[in-house]
């Protein structure tokens, strides 16, 4: 008979005692040990978080038979998709093959494909085998299995879009969901890392907010990303500049905003020692929102502190109320976002 385990996922894990299945070494991806208010689904696809993707493709020189032993080694070991360099993990689709019976109001059916909307860090994981690594999107096809939790959130998959389509949006949905709450008519928004798929959809929620008197600058790697970015509706203007050089970017972001400084920066880059760049050009008392997950804490205190800078700095959380549902909104407001995703992360 299926036991009750613990509504934050604690009877999974193996080691260390004590922790949370996020924080946890290794936990138990046993999915023949069935407990009454757990859902395994059958995994379709993994979308791994940018950061972990390119710290994987870049130790393993972007050799697509290395990068499928270095995810099976990791899930082996930790039991989850959890990158032991970035501590990151991504989201999954999948359809659903088991709900416990503490978990039958949930609205949902065997056979029902839905999105996890919770990290693959601190989720119970087993790949059975690795059909097909998508280089340029950061995502796998799998066979295979994975458990959402009482606390789990995930979304059903949508049916006026694919199911690719809904995973690429859904895989950021914090950071445009986010970037709504933040943003207020009139600010002046920085949006760093603008050409990916969460600074494009956080930038068209920054226009949005911010317009008609406020602006949203994109900081892009290339000329061609700033005018589509422009096309696209999710910047007012844009600098060309690497987020890892501070000064540089600082001085071309302030020629950009008239010589002032903005009232939030948004940072969605995907590699490290970009702290710096998103909290130089923003004003005291304004917001640097990381939604990075390449982001280090301590670069960022302790920059911050060392160049007199009273900001508020907040960590993103890949959750916030509504996110799933704003962040398909974007995709069905914008027709040329929408053919971008379908033509660029599909």
């Amino acid at each position: 008979m299926a036991e009750k385990g613990n509504k934050y996922g604690t009877h999974r894990v193996v080691e260390p005692q004590g922790v949370l299945t996020q924080a946890a070494q290794r936990i138990s991806n046993d999915m023949a040990k069935l407990y009454t208010n757990e859902i395994i689904c059958d995994v379709i696809s993994l979308n791994i978080d940018s950061a972990s993707f390119t710290q994987i493709k870049e130790t393993c020189g972007k050799d697509p038979q290395k990068i499928e032993e270095m995810i099976l080694g990791i899930v082996g070991e930790r039991g989850k998709m959890q990158n032991p360099v970035t501590g990151s993990g991504g989201m999954f689709i999948g359809t659903v093959a088991y709900i416990g019976k503490d978990l039958k109001d949930r609205g949902l059916k065997i056979g029902d494909k839905i999105a996890s909307l919770v990290s693959l860090s601190l989720t119970p994981l087993k790949i059975e085998r690795i059909k097909k690594i998508h280089m340029d999107i950061d995502k796998v096809d799998i066979e295979g299995k994975a458990v959402l939790f009482e606390s789990a959130i995930y979304a059903k998959l949508p049916d006026d879009m694919s199911e690719a389509l809904a995973l690429a949006a859904l895989d950021v949905a914090g950071a445009p969901a986010q970037t709504a709450k933040l943003v207020k008519p009139g600010d002046s928004v920085l949006i760093l890392g603008a050409g990916g798929k969460s600074g494009i959809l956080s930038g068209f929620e920054a226009v949005k907010r911010a317009s008609p008197t406020g602006s949203v600058i994109a900081s892009v790697r290339r000329e061609s990303q700033g005018k589509e970015l422009i096309e696209l509706g999710s910047c007012t203007d844009y600098i060309v500049a690497d987020a890892t050089q501070p000064v540089d970017l600082l001085e071309k972001a302030l020629e950009a905003n008239g010589g002032n400084e903005y009232d939030i920066s948004i940072s969605c880059v995907n590699v490290e020692a970009c702290e710096m760049a998103a909290i130089l050009p923003v004003r005291n008392g304004g917001i640097v929102y990381f939604f990075s997950m390449a982001t280090s804490f301590t670069r960022a205190a302790l920059g911050a502190e060392g160049v007199g800078k009273d900001v508020t700095m907040l960590v993103g959380n890949g959750y916030t109320k509504d996110h799933a549902e704003i962040t398909l909104r974007e995709l069905r407001e914008s027709e040329k976002i929408r053919n971008l995703f379908n033509a660029k992360y599909i």
